[in-house]
């Protein structure tokens, strides 16, 4: 699992980025979230995600709000 903050949300267009803790860019979309909607979502928000390869390079899956510690 790695974890990364929500760095931008195109909510009309049902997709977003997050900056994970390595520095990269993610292209996640709203079919990928786990336990929380698009709209619930705020910029600078802590996740946690998975990535997997797509035709467009990796992206973002199994998207859900990290848990406090």
């Amino acid at each position: 699992m790695h974890s990364g903050k929500i760095k931008k949300l195109i909510s009309e267009r049902g997709f977003g980025f997050i900056s994970d803790s390595d520095g990269r860019e993610l292209f996640f979309h709203q079919s990928g979230l786990v336990d929380v909607k698009l709209s619930d979502l705020t910029e600078s928000q802590d996740v946690e995600f998975e990535v997997e390869n797509s035709e467009k390079g990796p992206r973002a899956v199994n998207v859900r709000v990290a848990k406090k510690a």
